[in-house]
């Protein structure tokens, strides 16, 4: 087993690590729209928090030795179902013709108000 941490995404704020590798397998925690300086997009729009949160999955993929288009399975946890088609659009835009099986989670409240995050399991 190992743990994935790069300064290319944001810092762990709790006890776990951004992604940890087993196998031939890559466990992604939840990504939020965090820069990888540590500035919060709360205020951002649901466009710009879902391009950061994408942002940091290449990041943390990369730094696990994996790509984008390895992404079996994706969890999207959505403060504001509204918002789905924004996202949806952003997410569509990222993967192209990549389509990793997902699940979309509608839920109030996100950490520290954010609208969006986002968790993934890819191959190697």
């Amino acid at each position: 087993m190992t743990f994935i941490e790069t300064p290319n995404a944001p810092k762990p704020g709790g006890h776990y690590s951004q992604a940890v590798v087993h196998g031939d397998l890559v466990y992604l925690s939840g990504i939020l729209p965090i820069t990888p300086s540590g500035e919060k997009l709360t205020d951002a729009t649901f466009s710009e928090q879902t391009e950061q949160i994408l942002k940091n999955l290449d990041a943390i993929l990369q730094a696990a030795g994996s790509t984008r288009d390895k992404v079996i399975k994706v969890t999207v946890f959505i403060a504001d179902i509204s918002a789905w088609g924004t996202v949806n659009q952003v997410y569509t835009q990222f993967f192209g013709d990549h389509r990793p099986a997902r699940s979309v989670v509608p839920v109030l409240p996100l950490h520290y108000g954010f609208g969006i995050e986002l968790e993934a399991i890819a191959a190697l």
